[in-house]
């Protein structure tokens, strides 16, 4: 049984309910720590990996920035120099939406049976939900791989104007990191909801369409996540919280049954 949809609040009362929901996912950590334990696993191993890359990225920015701008090899130090950091901003803007997509969407197919079970034990205790017809693992995983690809493409792009956007002198660093966190709040949304709408038997553009439907509680879950994978280790201890508040979210989506405590 549903409930009727709850009506759509303001921008401001909507990010604040979108990180009420992530907070929500945390206090999930109080009722079912095993399973939340076994969901750092996935993030642990991703974050092995993606040290290394982020190691490179850093350690090779500024030579990366000078192989972009051959033609100021000439100019006065003092525009190099200015021209260089700013690509060198840009650079780390454009990866920080990239990488943030990346290792969700890794984590979440690396660990998608811990991810799973840590959805449905939310779903169970909200009340339950009416699943469609069970997909084989190997089906389910194919299909969000697709997925993801396909957004990661936007990302990349995104990604790219954001390193232009960051070029723009005094204001372009700050342009570029609030447009960066909020497409990527949204990308992010759109990937973590996956486990609960997938049981439901919804695909990518249903999802998309649900949730533009709350855009800024989206934004406002998303967001939040988004900020917490930019922190040192944020991102492995946020992913489980992160999965038990999306399906908090798709549930509020839905019309579904909610505790008082998640609205």
């Amino acid at each position: 049984m549903t409930e009727p949809l709850p009506r759509r609040p303001g921008v401001i009362a909507g990010l604040v309910e979108g990180l009420r929901l992530l907070l929500r996912g945390f206090r999930v950590w109080g009722t079912r720590p095993r399973l939340m334990l076994l969901g750092l696993i996935p993030g642990l191993i991703t974050l092995a990996i993606f040290i290394v890359v982020e190691v490179f990225l850093f350690a090779s920015v500024g030579a990366i920035s000078e192989w972009l701008t051959p033609f100021a090899d000439t100019w006065a130090e003092g525009w190099r120099v200015t021209l260089r950091v700013a690509v060198a901003v840009g650079l780390i803007a454009g990866s920080a939406l990239i990488l943030a997509y990346t290792f969700a969407v890794v984590t979440l197919t690396i660990g998608q049976p811990f991810f799973e079970r840590i959805s449905l034990a939310v779903d169970d205790e909200l009340g339950g939900v009416v699943e469609a017809p069970p997909v084989p693992l190997w089906r389910s995983i194919v299909r969000g791989i697709g997925e993801a690809i396909a957004i990661l493409a936007i990302t990349i792009l995104t990604g790219v104007g954001l390193f232009f956007v960051g070029l723009v002198p005094v204001v372009g660093a700050v342009i570029s990191a609030c447009i960066g966190a909020f497409v990527g709040g949204w990308f992010l949304a759109l990937e973590i909801t996956a486990v609960p709408f997938q049981r439901r038997g919804l695909s990518l553009s249903q999802r998309r369409a649900l949730l533009g439907a709350r855009r800024s509680v989206t934004l406002g879950f998303g967001v939040s996540v988004f900020l917490l994978f930019l922190v040192p280790l944020g991102a492995v201890l946020a992913m489980p919280a992160a999965v038990a508040g999306g399906t908090v979210l798709a549930r509020r989506t839905l019309g579904e049954p909610t505790p008082p405590s998640a609205r």
